[in-house]
């Protein structure tokens, strides 16, 4: 019986980067807003680089409600699309040549996304994570949350529903 030999680490990091970097730079507002991914793993945290841009109420200053919203809507609908290329990826099924020149996947929709504002954003970097609690071939579920300094102490939290693309393979 021969064992095929693993692919070398270099190639898969790699493989794996570049499907992340096509998926969230495929999305227009992602690059207006300055999000970016730092990936461990299969695990996606969102990082909202501040930009004065981002500035709700300048008195205090704290970042814009919509802001905050729309990073954890976007945060949350990447890593439902992460996990569902999650297998292509890692086989080397998916065509990273077409998802760099843009043929994406369809991108979950939102069907509904409840934002429970906890503290003001300060004027500062954000970071995001979003657990999926439910995923099946239509509909999927999602609990998100953002934080600055303190990963314990979140500015904003948020429960969305989402329904998946159709696998068109």
């Amino acid at each position: 019986m021969s064992h095929r030999k693993p692919e070398p680490v270099q190639v898969v990091k790699q493989r794996r980067d570049t499907a992340l970097r096509a998926l969230a730079g495929g999305v227009p507002y992602v690059n207006f807003l300055g999000i970016t991914f730092d990936r461990r793993g299969d695990e996606l945290t969102g990082v909202l680089n501040f930009d004065e841009k981002l500035i709700g109420n300048p008195d205090l200053p704290a970042l814009h409600g919509g802001v905050t919203a729309a990073f954890l809507e976007v945060t949350s609908i990447i890593t439902l699309s992460w996990m569902s290329l999650w297998d292509e990826v890692e086989s080397g099924r998916l065509d990273l040549e077409a998802l760099e020149q843009g043929r994406l996947p369809r991108l979950p929709k939102t069907i509904d996304f409840t934002i429970d504002y906890l503290r003001p954003g300060l004027p500062r970097d954000a970071y995001a994570r979003a657990r999926v609690t439910r995923s099946g071939r239509r509909y999927a579920s999602v609990h998100a949350e953002a934080w600055q300094d303190n990963r314990d102490k979140p500015i904003v939290q948020a429960v969305g529903h989402f329904l998946m693309p159709w696998d068109e393979r």
